[in-house]
């Protein structure tokens, strides 16, 4: 099992996504088997929208933890926010989003959400190699 943590912290800049984005792709790349390319795609897309979830509804800071097992890639981002994600209709006329958690969900194996002790949530994402 193969494991990184990256914390992202710029707020709600662009730049921290991709930075989370270029930590997973390195992460994915360091991976012996490699992933398919649609899984590794699917693994960008994955923490792309739950970053940018974290850093726009969460509190501005969050921590990415990207985890390699034998049949899956296990996308987690831990925020401050007690707040589940949830299903909404997207917005297609006012640009207010809507989009990303029912992506996310297509795109996964399995999701859940769990407090933390500490405060706070964990978002966790599992997509199938």
């Amino acid at each position: 099992m193969s494991t990184i943590s990256v914390d992202v912290e710029s707020g709600r800049s662009p730049g921290s996504i991709a930075t989370a984005r270029d930590s997973a792709r390195r992460f994915l790349a360091s991976l012996l088997p490699l992933p398919a390319p649609e899984t590794a795609e699917n693994v960008l897309l994955v923490v792309s929208e739950l970053v940018t979830n974290a850093l726009r509804h969460g509190g501005g800071t969050c921590v990415l933890d990207l985890t390699a097992h034998p049949d899956g890639i296990e996308v987690a981002v831990h925020d401050q926010s007690p707040h589940a994600p949830r299903m909404r209709t997207p917005d297609l006329n006012g640009g207010t989003g809507g989009f990303g958690w029912p992506m996310v969900n297509r795109l996964t194996a399995a999701t859940a959400v769990t407090r933390r002790t500490t405060g706070g949530k964990t978002v966790s994402a599992l997509l199938l190699r």
